[in-house]
């Protein structure tokens, strides 16, 4: 149990200066573009470790290490919501929309590419 939430611990301390880096160079007042790439790149990352991990029988701690780790630090659920609420608030209606209806899409359609890709490796 000890060594899992070190495993996971050290995936989300990377994972989380990764997100900080990329909010610093994407830093926008007009769209929340760091936040929006960070999720759709997560999801295309994570579709893909999760098929090749399970195909090439990874163990448990490099799953943990890389899924709920690295993405899971990475990606961020929580300000996407917290960014749509600021759209909202500051009447922006429009560029809310616009955040919701792309960050579910890319990112579901994301997960999709990463998951073909991920079968196409094993191949590799």
């Amino acid at each position: 149990m000890l060594q899992h939430i070190a495993i996971v611990s050290l995936g989300g301390a990377i994972g989380a200066a990764l997100r900080f880096a990329v909010g610093q160079l994407l830093d926008s007042t007009d769209f929340p573009w760091s936040t929006f790439i960070v999720n759709a790149l997560g999801s295309v990352l994570l579709g893909a470790i999760t098929v090749y991990a399970v195909n090439r029988g990874s163990s448990e701690e490099l799953m943990l290490f890389f899924s709920t780790g690295l993405l899971g630090a990475f990606t961020t659920m929580s300000t996407f919501s917290v960014e749509t609420m600021k759209l909202i608030k500051t009447d922006e209606h429009f560029t809310a929309l616009a955040y919701i209806m792309l960050t579910f899409s890319v990112c579901i359609i994301g997960a999709f590419l990463g998951w073909e890709i991920g079968e196409r490796m094993e191949n590799i």
